[in-house]
This record gives structure tokens, C-alpha cells and sequence, in this order.
């Protein structure tokens, strides 16, 4: 059975993997290791050491014995805090140390617009506003129109993880924007992997959150396509592989 791994910071909601997992029909093993996160702060500093090499290297053996055959970071922020070059190079390095193909969460969110067919995004964030502006900067280097951008001033992972459907849903809908074609939540500490039909009925528009775009990465990465309505449009058979 094909098998992706994750490397994800800290405890928040990674108990979405297995319902990803379950969603998936069984039919791929998505097993997770965490990763020491330092600090655990949306701020750049702390974000910045957060998506170092050295912490990121220290998960893999463990993910390589548990059979992964991919591995992604599985972090927005402190992936697209370094810029679009920067990320590149952390992804790279993760390549290399695991001897796998490597992504990040957010290169994830680049891939998925790009695989909808979508040009015009807008951002529902929980991040503060300068780290949600980063996103946006990310996001621009990957070629899409970002047509909003809403931050929520939300400091650490931990209070994130404890947002339910109510404050998940006033998110998407906060963040939403009339020009925007697809809606983007980027935080994998965000519970979501059970909202997502709800998040799409109630925008009437295509819905990413990050650990569904994490899921679909690894995937993405042995070249493997689930349809899963599930998991909203990017899993449908609509999406282009």
C-alpha cells in the first residue's frame, strides 16, 4: 500500500491525518511524525527557526521506517515564511536528508490552485496580518491573483486547534471575496478535514485547507489520483491530476 509521510509541528490537529486516512478509503497509509516546534508562535522569528533543517532531519529516519515514500512538511507558515526561494531550498534539503520526493504545505497550496485551474484566490487565515502577508507574497511568486487577504491575529497553534465547524465556517466566510474563484484556509493546526463539504456549500465556490492540500501533495508526489468528494473539489474527479 503506498504510503505518505508527514512531519508535522507540534500537537494542534494532526488527529485530522487519520480521518484523512479513513476518508481515503484505506487505501493509503499516511503516518506522521512530530516535530519539535520551539516556540509556539506566529511570528516570523519563531517560524523561521521552527522550519529549520535540523528539526525537520530529526523526524525522518522515524518516517522512513514507519514506509513512507514521500514525505511533506506538513506546515504553511513555516514553510512560506522563507519566501519562495527559501521554501524551495527547505523542501530540497528534506529531499535530500530523506532520500524521497519532498514537499511542503505550502507548495501544496500552489500546486492545488494550479491543478483546479484557478487564477484568483483569496486568503482566510488565521495568522496576524503580517504573517498572512507573507502568504500572499508566496502565493503571488506562484503565479496566482490574490484578490484578499484576511489575517485573524491568532498567535499560537494551540488556541487554533481548538476551533470547531462554527469558527471554521465564520473563517471561510470572513476570508471570502466575490472575485475570488477559490478560498484558501493555511493552517494545518486548523481542524478541517470534516468541514469540507460544508465550507463549499456555504461559499458555493471551491474550498483549501491546509492539511487537505497536505494530503493531496503527497499524493501528488507518488503520482497517485483518489477521488474523494469528501474532501471537497480538489479531490473530485474534476481537478486535474
Amino acid at each position: 500500500m503506498a504510503s505518505v509521510g508527514f512531519l508535522y509541528p507540534g500537537h494542534s490537529a494532526e488527529d485530522d491525518y487519520p480521518r484523512l486516512e479513513t476518508l481515503l478509503g484505506g487505501t493509503v497509509r499516511l503516518p506522521l511524525v512530530h516535530t519539535d516546534i520551539g516556540e509556539d508562535a506566529h511570528r516570523v522569528d519563531a517560524l523561521l527557526e521552527m522550519g529549520s533543517a535540523g528539526r525537520l532531519a530529526a523526524g525522518v529516519d522515524e518516517l522512513k521506517e514507519r514506509g513512507a515514500e514521500a514525505v511533506v512538511w506538513a506546515c504553511t507558515s513555516a514553510s512560506f515564511v522563507f519566501g519562495w526561494e527559501g521554501a524551495r531550498v527547505q523542501v530540497r534539503e528534506l529531499s535530500a536528508t530523506a532520500g524521497l520526493p519532498a514537499s511542503s504545505t505550502s507548495f501544496a497550496f500552489a500546486h492545488a490552485v494550479q491543478a483546479l485551474g484557478a487564477r484568483r484566490v483569496a486568503i482566510a487565515a488565521t495568522y496576524p496580518d503580517d504573517v498572512a502577508e507573507r502568504f500572499h507574497a508566496f502565493l503571488k511568486s506562484a503565479g496566482a491573483e490574490v484578490v484578499s487577504t484576511r489575517g485573524s491575529g491568532i498567535i499560537t497553534a494551540a488556541e487554533v486547534g481548538t476551533w470547531g465547524a462554527e469558527e471554521v465556517l465564520a473563517l471561510a466566510r470572513a476570508g471570502d471575496h466575490p472575485d475570488a474563484e477559490v478560498v484558501l484556509l493555511p493552517d494545518t493546526a486548523l481542524h478541517t478535514a470534516e468541514h469540507l463539504p460544508a465550507l463549499e456549500a456555504e461559499l458555493r465556490k471551491p474550498v483549501l485547507t491546509a492539511n487537505q492540500v497536505t494530503a493531496w501533495e503527497g499524493l501528488r508526489l507518488l503520482d497517485r489520483t483518489i477521488s474523494c468528494p469528501a474532501l471537497g473539489t480538489l479531490f473530485s474527479r474534476t481537478a486535474h491530476s
